[in-house]
């Protein structure tokens, strides 16, 4: 049985942040979207981040796009809505420029490395996010903040992104990049150890050159990057926080969200429950049996029709019935609500408003 009661999380006081994960085409965009616009427009003064780059968010608001700034969504309550899409380059441009000179900013900026690592390094998206949640919440500008997290295949990432992006940074190979305090251009071509050499005649020395630069100039701000994500990860524990793992009943999604689930409990972070999208509920109290029994009897091409719709969703709805039942076996102490598989698209806030009604259990 579902038991997850949405809307008081969403309108109790002191939840300050909900943050929601699973993997990747299971509608966390669209579930953050929906619950934002519900507290808002109850009241609360809200933002929501999305990661997603599909630009979904926007269009449901009935915005043409979002920036890494928060932007005035308009709304029917007594609340507002402020959205904005994650450009995870632009939040790396900001903390490269808050812990340093304007001149050492600007080496960095240009370096053809850090080019790389703030666009497209595995993990900088995950680190961004959990950057870019702390400077929301350090503005103290919103009472609720909605956190749609990145897709991944890894259940992990966004737990784990601050900690591995730092291991690479602090690496052994970044420290010989760094090389003691020598010269970039002695580090590779000068004394050199055989490991370098080879690293250099398999990259070139040209980007190991970059490399090595890049590390040198963020070597003094790296105490600030990991004291940064040490606090924000730490913030993610503290009451107010609530963590929602967001699935579909469908066995790969619902395995993820164990997953979630699991983790979740292992760091002590506070998972407020689970919300299972596009399920497909029973619509009528017909049973199977008899709705078989009732279409081979109909003579009409359209009974006939809709019973055997009837039928296969009956069907569906016991399969994902039992998928559900697994997960619940499983996870007892984890309250859960389905929400329907809606018969039209998700593109307006109309539509949001019928989402939120399905969390919320309002419909």
């Amino acid at each position: 049985m579902s038991d997850l009661e949405m809307g008081g999380v969403l309108l109790d006081p002191t939840t300050r942040v909900v943050i929601c994960c699973g993997s990747g085409g299971v509608g966390k965009t669209t579930t953050a979207a929906a619950m934002a616009l519900y507290a808002a427009e109850r009241g609360r003064t809200v933002a929501v981040l999305t990661i997603d780059p599909a630009r979904r968010l926007a269009q449901s608001l009935g915005m043409t796009e979002l920036t890494n700034e928060p932007q005035p969504v308009p709304t029917e309550g007594t609340g507002t809505l402020d959205a904005m899409m994650l450009d995870m380059r632009r939040t790396f441009d900001d903390m490269v420029v808050e812990h340093s000179t304007p001149e050492r900013a600007e080496i960095i900026m240009n370096n053809a490395f850090y080019q790389t690592v703030a666009s497209s390094f595995s993990g900088t998206q995950e680190y961004m996010a959990m950057e870019k949640l702390g400077r929301l919440l350090e503005q103290n500008r919103w009472d609720l903040i909605v956190v749609d997290t990145p897709p991944s295949r890894n259940a992990l990432d966004f737990l784990d992104a601050p900690q591995r992006l730092g291991s690479f940074l602090s690496g052994r190979l970044m420290k010989m990049l760094i090389g003691g305090g020598r010269g970039v251009g002695r580090v590779v071509t000068g004394a050199m150890s055989l490991a370098m050499r080879g690293i250099a005649t398999i990259i070139g020395a040209d980007i190991l050159r970059d490399v090595a630069d890049f590390v040198q100039s963020l070597d003094s701000m790296f105490g600030g990057f990991q004291e940064r994500a040490a606090r924000t990860y730490e913030l993610l524990k503290q009451p107010g926080t609530n963590f929602v793992v967001v699935a579909t009943p469908e066995a790969d999604a619902l395995r993820e969200a164990a997953f979630f689930v699991n983790r979740l409990a292992q760091d002590s972070m506070p998972l407020c429950g689970l919300i299972v999208n596009r399920t497909h509920p029973n619509l009528t109290s017909i049973s199977t049996p008899a709705a078989q029994a009732a279409q081979e009897r109909a003579t009409d091409d359209l009974a006939r029709g809709v019973l055997a719709i009837h039928v296969d969703r009956a069907a569906t709805a016991q399969r994902e019935l039992h998928m559900l039942q697994r997960f619940t076996s499983a996870n007892p102490s984890v309250p859960w609500v389905g929400v329907p598989a809606l018969p039209f698209e998700v593109a307006d806030s109309e539509a949001l408003r019928a989402v939120s009604e399905q969390i919320t259990n309002r419909g």
